[in-house]
């Protein structure tokens, strides 16, 4: 394994000290070692890939310098565009340092939601003419391929990707984290706004620990899972999956279950919504100020008044809850009040250590709820 702080040395041998990026679980140790020891302007947890590798091409723009941008693969999907029509040799030709965490990898076992991805992860990169190479877990062979693609990005001007395994960084513990701003926790929220739903209400919950603690909510209370659409990959279109629901049949009160980093990721999705206007929509944000499912690195969930942005947006109500007293009395009349409705519900960071995951497959919860839905 690597010493997170090793490979940070290794890339700032090479003048690398600039990160933008979406924190992935493959590399939560190195994000996390990156948040604690860089100044924050030189370290920008962007709100998707493609807008990481635009804060890139500035900072190469402004410092002639080469910037490292970091992902989980999924994330490869939002960069395409910024990466051929920006960064590419047969436009603006930059230098920019991928650093990819390989879920799914072909031969590890991994989530559904990643196996696709696993697959074309290096083939993707061939199809862009980005060279790559993947790190080696040797401290000194990994310092020497660290130094081959600064050499290869100075002679080339073209992006150049170190693909990271599973396993490769050694653990290191987030020091600087945000402050809970809630001691309710994200399960009780989800078990109360479940309960509160109507029986023939349906509800998309977003990636990660949200859909997890929702399946387990319905696991644990004997209920089925047909009433769920569980978003375990697409970070950040949960809500457009909902709206397509929601305007489809709008005789059935349909909720989303979404995550302040999802939210900003395609932050665009609230408008879009608002400008629907659908009288059966409920977006309830789990608000806890981080990326929970990959180290707790920060978002700026805190920092932005979301409902407020929600309201600009369109949507009719909005609310803003803190704790368990609140969220009860918002609840028992919440479908009273015109909707879309935009309900945050801020929430204390972290999760129970022992929390599973869904036991059905992707296919078979889309057809549980197909089913569900022609009732």
């Amino acid at each position: 394994m690597i010493q997170p702080e090793k490979f940070y040395q290794a890339l700032a041998n090479e003048d690398i000290t600039f990160f933008a990026g979406v924190p992935d679980s493959l590399l939560k140790n190195l994000c996390a070692y990156i948040t604690d020891h860089t100044d924050p302007r030189n370290n920008i947890i962007a709100a998707n890939e493609g807008g990481a590798v635009g804060l890139a091409a500035g900072y190469h723009l402004a410092t002639g310098k080469i910037p490292a941008v970091y992902m989980q693969n999924s994330g490869e999907g939002n960069v395409v565009n910024p990466l051929m029509s920006l960064t590419d040799k047969d436009v603006y030709h930059m230098p920019l340092l991928l650093i990819i965490g390989w879920r799914g990898e072909p031969g590890v076992h991994d989530e559904p939601q990643h196996v696709k991805q696993g697959k074309v992860t290096l083939p993707l990169l061939d199809a862009m003419g980005i060279e790559h190479t993947t790190l080696s877990a040797d401290e000194n062979e990994a310092e020497q391929q660290v130094r081959h693609a600064a050499e290869r990005m100075r002679e080339t001007g073209e992006a150049y990707a170190l693909v990271i395994r599973k396993g490769t960084f050694a653990d290191y513990k987030l020091i600087n984290t945000v402050a809970d701003e809630s001691q309710l926790t994200r399960e009780k929220a989800i078990q109360m706004v479940a309960e509160a739903m109507d029986s023939r209400a349906a509800a998309v919950s977003t990636t990660g620990k949200i859909s997890r603690e929702l399946f387990e909510y319905r696991a644990g209370s004997g209920q089925g899972h047909e009433r769920d659409f569980l978003t375990v990959g697409s970070m950040g279109h949960a809500s457009q999956i909902a709206l397509g629901i929601a305007l489809s049949q709008p005789d059935r009160n349909i909720y989303c279950f979404d995550g302040d980093g999802a939210v900003l990721m395609h932050m665009g999705a609230l408008a879009i919504t608002g400008s629907m206007q659908p009288a059966n929509f409920y977006h309830i944000l789990f608000n806890n100020g981080v990326h929970d499912s990959v180290g707790g690195q920060p978002t700026v969930g805190y920092k932005v008044d979301l409902p407020e942005v929600a309201a600009a947006c369109g949507y009719k109500t909005v609310l803003s809850v803190d704790n368990a007293d609140d969220l009860s009395d918002v609840l028992a009349d919440l479908t009273d009040n015109d909707a879309p409705l935009f309900l945050e519900i801020k929430v204390k960071k972290g999760a129970r250590a022992d929390l599973g995951r869904p036991t059905t497959t992707p296919v078979e919860n889309k057809e549980a709820l197909m089913d569900f839905l022609k009732r």
